[in-house]
């Protein structure tokens, strides 16, 4: 067993390079361990940091916001999962958190995205990325974009990422890739290290991160191949690799959460089984999972964040989601996430898109020729050709689909009537739909052609002051500690764009700077 390092993290994602970089910026000798070449799902994620209060992006675009009002907004969408003191300090820092991002590299820059969207185009880099312009949120809190989206074209999760592993090795972290960490080693109750298998860097290294490249990127489209893939990489890394055994004076587990296993998630929250899990085979709690091998406690497990986005293009936010009785139950034009968790939990997992011809063909026009992403046009595209079922009147629409007639005949009436609209929808995201054919699309947890992507938001309880992991009764175990998604943090009870790398910098620069007081 080799002489220890200060600290050793475990999964080299957004929370594990931020946790190094503070740590090792501060004097301290670290190690990270990842299970390809670092990065995660913050590498393949759009690159959204939630930031506000008056951040330094704010202020360039004109943007007037107030930590008062980021903190009455988040509140209501964190609804208790951390202390108010922990979401104060969180918001409080918000504007530093981004300045320290962008003193370590990550881009950033003030252009002001005039639409309201789930994710802008290229010329974009500021925009609402949440529910905060939409009833009852703007009633409680003066609404303000805060989106930060790092600068790069389509997902730059890589741009965001890059800057800090970069960082983190100019601050002498030493990083081991193709790593499996399997347990924790523990002496008289504290955790002193690590033991787990790496493949030695070589051509089988490199073999092992094509396979979940590949793996990653025909997911949405093939996923049994995917699967199929992964499954090899699984025993390629078994056959290639060797043991090891780390020592360190502490631990921070930053693994990521658990959608990849899919058992777990069947049995934690079995209603989002069906959903289409988001990030990478890392992502399979195995970080959890040994931390509660020594009695670590969890929290927020059953937590599930399931992402509906249909704006863009508009015209999709304009007609209304139904249940399969026909019972609309949303206002469309929420957030993917608050969509998804009202397809899931009001719908019970079945839910279809009412519009009409006026629509479909408004829809066709919004995307695509630099207008929207290929992963927002290819999905509007595929709904309108393949995915929705045609009739020239509602009442065989609903025939068609399995509706109660008169319970979506009123569904639409109460829609189309002039006043506050029942679900809170403002007027400009309204249409009449009243122009035959009618369509349903198919919005449904278990649609083949509009998967829904799903990622776990619960993890390991921690002290919220220092980021140590905590038993059941509350005390410390001693030498571990966890952030980002692996760990109960401020987007564990529902998920906003952005909120979860912002608390992967919190939560690690947070462990980062306890493990070197």
């Amino acid at each position: 067993m080799s002489e220890p390092v200060d600290l050793i993290v475990v999964g080299f994602g957004a929370a594990g390079a931020c946790a190094a970089i503070e740590a090792a910026e501060a004097g301290a000798s670290v190690l990270a361990l990842d299970r390809f070449a670092g990065g995660g799902a913050s590498a393949i994620s759009g690159g959204v940091v939630y930031a506000g209060g008056g951040t330094a992006i704010q202020q360039a675009a004109g943007v007037d916001d107030r930590v008062a009002a980021m903190v009455a907004y988040l509140r209501l969408e964190t609804d208790g999962v951390v202390a108010d003191a922990t979401l104060e300090r969180f918001c409080e820092g918000s504007a530093a958190s981004l300045e320290w991002l962008s003193a370590h590299g990550v881009p950033f820059a003030p252009s002001l995205c005039p639409d309201k969207t789930s994710y802008p185009s290229d010329r974009y880099f500021l925009y609402y990325s949440g529910n905060e312009a939409f009833p009852p949120y703007c009633d409680a809190a003066e609404p303000a974009p805060r989106g930060h989206r790092a600068v790069g074209n389509g997902l730059p999760g890589a741009n965001f990422f890059g800057p800090l592993k970069a960082a983190a090795i100019a601050a002498g972290v030493r990083i081991w890739s193709d790593c499996r960490a399997e347990s924790l080693i523990v002496e008289d109750g504290v955790v002193v290290g690590v033991r787990g298998r790496r493949i030695l860097p070589g051509p089988a290294a490199r073999l092992h991160r094509l396979l979940e490249a590949a793996a990653l990127k025909i997911n949405a489209f093939l996923p049994r191949l995917s699967r199929r893939l992964r499954r090899f990489g699984a025993r390629w890394h078994q056959r290639h690799s060797v043991q090891f055994s780390l020592r360190g004076n502490a631990v921070a587990l930053t693994s990521g959460g658990f959608i990849y296993n899919r058992a777990r998630v069947a049995a934690e929250a079995p209603a989002y089984r069906r959903g289409m899990p988001l990030g990478t085979v890392g992502c399979d709690g195995s970080g959890i999972a040994m931390a509660e091998a020594i009695g670590a406690a969890t929290a927020q497990m059953q937590r599930i964040s399931a992402w509906r986005f249909i704006n863009p293009p508009m015209a999709f936010a304009q007609g209304i989601l139904v249940d399969q009785r026909g019972a609309r139950f949303v206002n469309e034009a929420l957030y993917g996430a608050a969509i998804g968790e009202a397809i899931v939990e009001r719908a019970a997992g079945r839910a279809w898109l009412i519009i009409d011809q006026a629509l479909a063909r408004r829809a066709a026009a919004q995307v695509g020729r630099g207008k929207t992403h290929w992963f927002q046009t290819a999905p509007a595209r595929l709904n309108l050709l393949f995915n929705r079922r045609r009739a020239a009147h509602i009442d065989q629409l609903a025939q068609r689909c399995g509706f109660d007639p008169e319970v979506l005949q009123n569904s639409l009436e109460a829609y189309h009537r002039d006043g506050v609209d029942p679900m809170g929808k403002s007027a400009d995201f309204k249409a009449q739909i009243k122009s035959p054919p009618f369509a349903a699309i198919d919005c449904s947890i278990g649609s083949k052609i509009f998967p829904l992507p799903t990622l776990t938001l619960g993890g390991l309880r921690v002290d919220e002051a220092t980021g140590a992991v905590l038993r059941p009764d509350a005390t410390v175990i001693p030498g571990l500690y966890a952030a980002g998604r692996a760990a109960v943090g401020i987007c564990s009870r529902r998920y906003v764009s952005g909120l979860s790398l912002a608390d992967c910098v919190f939560s690690g620069r947070r462990v980062g700077a306890a493990v070197t007081k």
